[in-house]
């Protein structure tokens, strides 16, 4: 078919209202000063994000069930597969610790910025201390229910791993009745997504719109440096980490970019790595990545694998202490990067997560909660990167781990 008769595709779509929306943002926040557009279209924004994330749950439940549950009783494959899972995740998260603080002591983007007196939303952010023994109590829920009400990933995965391993070891009907149930529900929460999408870019615009149109662009010069040295940090990553390891794997990086395109740019678009879980393991599926693996190793990856956030921490951690002038040996910076390590496993790919991780490291080290005030005012612009990364990181580990387990079968074709 001529290009010219061709159906703009769904990347298309979300390319154009990316723009527009930041164009409208801009006209609000410059030309039509006080007209506050933010009020009108930041509805329609929340609207995607609440029809997206009321998708996350039943999808995680149901493939985590069926990747656990549904291939036999062969649990020793399934425990082989996370073992391999959890030693690439602390690989990869440790690479992005260590590019971070480097980028960090190499540009140091707090050198010259003045800290604050901290505001009511940083107070509120430091009285959530995060500790390793917190995330590690966290992960367990007291209700299913509750969980999935507030859209606790990590709980549910935790629940869905125990549901699937006592499952495994029920036979008969029972076993096969949940099963069809899961499989069922993943089906179709595929095609749900698949009708959430066609609104993505009037969510994408409508959010857009109201960052731009709230923050100013103003806001990122001012405190450019920092945003700058996060973007180039995370360029670096993606270059000098996953890109090697996807040729090591032998990924083909074309096919792999086109499936992971509309993925990463809903996560940019949003600023949310969870809104693009859905359409990610369905492209994951389309690679060629059987559905057990995709099943297991995204959702998991989005407790552990958070590559773009745990990036974005140690870059943080970094400027505060530039900014404050606290001066920081070599050795303290590895315990902040041990401590990082090990509490940004229970961050949720959902805006503004990190800052609680953010403030408790802080707190911990004695260094200034100013410093999470000052970062509030360019934090929305630096968690569309870190988001979009986050997605990137995890569709690539899916593939390695398919790849590692001799189950990657490549397609070329949808």
């Amino acid at each position: 078919m001529p290009l010219s008769l061709r159906r703009p595709s769904l990347t298309s779509w979300i390319l154009i209202a990316t723009v527009l929306g930041a164009v409208l943002g801009y006209l609000d926040h410059e030309v039509w000063k006080g007209a506050n557009i933010d009020e009108y279209v930041l509805p329609l924004a929340n609207i995607f994000l609440r029809m997206i994330k009321s998708i996350i749950v039943p999808l995680v439940f149901g493939s985590l069930v069926l990747g656990i549950a549904g291939h036999g009783d062969d649990l020793k494959r399934v425990g082989r597969l996370a073992l391999k899972s959890i030693v690439y995740f602390e690989v990869v998260t440790t690479a992005a610790l260590v590019v971070g603080l480097t980028a960090a002591n190499l540009a140091r983007p707090g050198d010259g910025v003045t800290l604050a007196t901290a505001n009511e939303t940083g107070k509120q952010l430091a009285a959530t201390p995060t500790t390793l023994a917190g995330v590690l109590e966290h992960t367990v829920p007291a209700s299913f229910a509750e969980a999935a009400a507030k859209n606790e990933v990590l709980q549910v995965v935790f629940f869905a791993m125990l549901f699937g391993v006592a499952l495994s070891q029920v036979t008969g009907k029972p076993k096969e009745t949940m099963l069809a149930f899961c499989t069922s529900l993943v089906e179709v929460m595929f095609k749900f997504t698949n009708l959430v999408m066609k609104f993505a870019p009037i969510g994408i615009a409508a959010a857009m719109a109201a960052t731009i149109g709230k923050n100013g662009l103003d806001v990122l010069w001012g405190l450019g440096k920092l945003v700058l040295t996060l973007y180039v940090a995370l360029i670096v990553f993606v270059l000098i980490v996953l890109v090697p390891i996807a040729l090591l794997a032998r990924i083909p990086l074309r096919r792999l970019g086109q499936l992971v395109r509309e993925p990463w740019l809903i996560a940019f678009s949003t600023a949310s790595s969870e809104a693009a879980m859905p359409l990610a393991m369905e492209n994951m599926e389309r690679l060629g990545v059987p559905r057990r693996i995709v099943s297991f190793v995204i959702p998991t990856g989005y407790s552990f694998n958070l590559d773009g956030s745990t990036l974005y921490l140690a870059v943080a951690s970094m400027f505060v202490a530039q900014a404050a002038g606290v001066p920081l040996t070599l050795g303290q910076q590895l315990i902040i990067m041990v401590t990082l390590m090990l509490t940004s496993k229970g961050v949720a790919g959902v805006p503004r997560s990190s800052l609680v991780i953010l403030s408790g490291t802080l707190v911990t080290f004695g260094l200034p909660l100013e410093g999470v005030a000052v970062i509030l005012g360019v934090d929305a612009f630096m968690d569309m990167a870190r988001a979009s990364v986050n997605v990137l990181g995890n569709c690539l580990a899916s593939a390695v781990m398919a790849r590692w387990e001799g189950e990657l079968v490549l397609r070329t074709e949808d």
